[in-house]
């Protein structure tokens, strides 16, 4: 009990070291799954297909401010850029069901239509959920999956016992059985994953990994680093020219 309550302390630190700082784009703090479309920042819009990025365990849109710049310098405009946030503790299936609905709302807004994806760590497993279970894959043309633990992670068990959505990502669960079933890139969607021996998180860091998509090795790069490895996101924009 006592290594569970010091892991659970570290995670908050380190979530609480990321999400620290001004918040130039996106909100300041998880917002509800119905929450509207939140651009990054605001200003006129392009002909590029819109981005939404979606975040992780532990963290909301703040976390995205490397990636949003990083796409800026690639030629993407800040009407182009939305960050979606959620209840990180609640299912994964809601936080799905929440992402459809924030997507139907920035194809509304900017006149697309479909959207770029990227996430980051159990966002990949909400993207994921979203593209299969719900219909999603027919409004993505590509999808990032940074550090996803598509196939779970054993570190979830570390907060299982506080989280449904942690409960999910643990091996083995029916909710990654379902994602793991059939098809697991849907779709006519362009998938991709960016993983790493270093995660340190994503445990076994194969995990990330899905049949079907581009699987890109990067030799060490660490869990939390895949959000601010400028050269990394830069090669992720780049990807979406396609």
């Amino acid at each position: 009990m006592r290594r569970l309550i010091s892991a659970l302390a570290l995670a908050a630190a380190v979530a609480a070291t990321v999400t620290a700082g001004p918040a130039a784009s996106a909100e300041a703090a998880p917002a509800p799954a119905s929450a509207g479309a939140v651009r990054a920042p605001a200003g006129s819009a392009s002909a590029r297909t819109p981005v939404v990025f979606v975040h992780g365990y532990l963290s909301d849109g703040v976390t995205w401010d490397p990636a949003v710049a990083a796409f800026l310098a690639a030629g993407y405009r800040p009407g182009d850029l939305f960050t979606y946030s959620y209840d990180f503790f609640g299912s994964n299936k809601t936080s799905a069901q929440g992402l459809a609905a924030f997507v139907a709302k920035v194809k509304a807004d900017t006149g697309a239509d479909k959207v770029d994806i990227v996430n980051h760590s159990m966002g990949g497993l909400v993207s994921l959920w979203y593209a299969k279970e719900l219909g999603g894959a027919a409004d993505i043309k590509h999808m990032a999956s940074l550090a996803a633990p598509h196939h779970g992670t054993y570190i979830a068990g570390l907060c299982a016992v506080l989280s449904v959505s942690c409960q999910e990502m643990s091996p083995g669960s029916d909710f990654l059985k379902r994602l793991a079933s059939g098809d697991e890139t849907p779709g006519a969607v362009d998938y991709r994953t960016w993983y790493s021996p270093c995660d340190g998180v994503i445990n076994p860091f194969t995990s990330t990994p899905l049949k079907g998509a581009v699987n890109t090795l990067v030799p060490c790069e660490t869990h939390l680093g895949f959000l601010t490895d400028v050269g990394l996101l830069t090669q992720v924009a780049s990807a979406f020219k396609g």
